[in-house]
């Protein structure tokens, strides 16, 4: 069987996030898949040096075009080039249109359908005109969560069976707890801090997790010492370090930082390449992730495998992905992200540390990779 694939999301110089390290680790665990089956891996601009090499079976067919490279020059190519592939996976939202031979499209998430107004216009009607043609012409639908999944039913009403739920993995290698003070010093952070990492938009509710902060903050300067240094249980010098890249939207969350004083307190480090993630991870108190939505969470996933006890919203695939393993907070209540902290620094802090390091092992690239080939060969036999 001859598989085709789009890895555009994959085939990034830098800054990979959300689909793009999805992609990036499925392709790459698919590669590792003991197989007869043929792979055509299709991209619209040159092979990146980190994308797995070419061999007998794993082949790039490179097809240069600037605009509409899905909707036109993609399924022109599946209609004229042979040999033609049996079936064709599209890792992202987009599945090409007019394909005369059967899709597996992967859904990350249907965030722009619960937040419209956090999306350019732009972006939101591609998201949702694409998403829903691509979900309604699959033969089958991979969603990244439960929660997704559940989305998808509600928001298309299509079948239940046509989908499966694969989860994500994690990089086993590189994500495990890691101390690394040079990488402190790099961004200027020193002593105990809270970490946060993901895109700076409104959908992470990062001024939620700002405005947390500071209530902790006042608590610890309200409160009486406690013998040993710590207030409430709390660390004498606490800073909250936010790492990632600009999304949208974003310019309010600099000003929250400013109207309460922050400025000393709260680090922006922006983008940080992959490789100093464990790092951050590891030397953290606690990873924080607060968000409104969430269509999986990979970095929480990566912070548990790193020994960090984290603080998630009980909302979307958050307590799915987590579990028994972290504390849930309401992600509209700063009190309630605050509490969440205090109670992941507290003393049961080793208890969701053994409990994160415990609960990463369900997730597992090559597990995943075995459960999309699963779907993909589905897709063929139902033709």
């Amino acid at each position: 069987m001859i598989i085709g694939i789009d890895a555009n999301e994959a085939n990034l110089t830098s800054q990979r996030v959300g689909v793009n390290q999805y992609a990036f680790g499925l392709l790459h665990a698919l590669y590792r898949q003991k197989t007869d089956h043929r792979f055509i891996i299709y991209l619209k601009t040159p092979v990146l040096g980190d994308l797995p090499a070419a061999k007998t079976g794993w082949e790039y067919r490179v097809i240069p075009f600037p605009k509409l490279w899905t909707q036109t020059r993609l399924p022109m190519d599946l209609y004229t080039h042979l040999p033609r592939p049996d079936v064709f996976f599209s890792m992202a939202h987009y599945a090409p249109r007019f394909s005369p031979i059967p899709t597996v499209v992967a859904i990350m998430d249907l965030g722009f359908l619960e937040f419209p107004d956090q999306f350019t216009p732009k972006d939101y009607n591609q998201l949702k005109n694409w998403t829903a043609y691509s979900v309604k012409r699959a033969a089958c639908v991979i969603a990244i969560s439960e929660n997704t999944k559940k989305d998808i039913i509600s928001a298309y009403g299509i079948d239940l069976a046509k989908i499966t739920v694969t989860y994500p993995g994690y990089d086993q290698k590189l994500f495990k707890p890691t101390k690394n003070p040079r990488i402190l010093k790099k961004y200027g952070i020193s002593g105990n801090y809270l970490f946060f990492l993901g895109s700076l938009r409104p959908s992470k509710n990062i001024e939620g997790l700002i405005k947390a902060f500071a209530q902790l903050l006042h608590t610890r300067f309200k409160s009486p010492l406690r013998a040993g240094g710590g207030i409430g249980g709390l660390p004498e010098k606490l800073s909250l370090v936010i790492s990632g890249k600009k999304g949208w939207l974003y310019d309010r969350i600099f000003q929250t930082v400013a109207d309460l004083g922050l400025d000393k307190q709260v680090i922006f480090t922006g983008f940080v390449e992959e490789e100093e993630v464990p790092a951050l991870m590891s030397h953290a108190t606690a990873f924080v992730m607060p968000s409104f939505y969430e269509g999986f969470g990979i970095p929480v996933v990566n912070a548990m495998a790193c020994g960090t006890p984290v603080v998630v919203s009980r909302v979307a695939s958050l307590p799915e992905v987590v579990g028994n393993a972290g504390i849930f907070v309401d992600p509209a209540d700063p009190a309630s992200i605050s509490s969440g902290i205090i109670e992941a620094i507290g003393s049961m802090r080793n208890r969701y540390v053994k409990a994160g390091l415990k609960r990463v092992k369900l997730f597992d690239w090559d597990r995943t990779a075995q459960k999309t080939m699963q779907v993909i060969e589905t897709a063929v036999k139902n033709i």
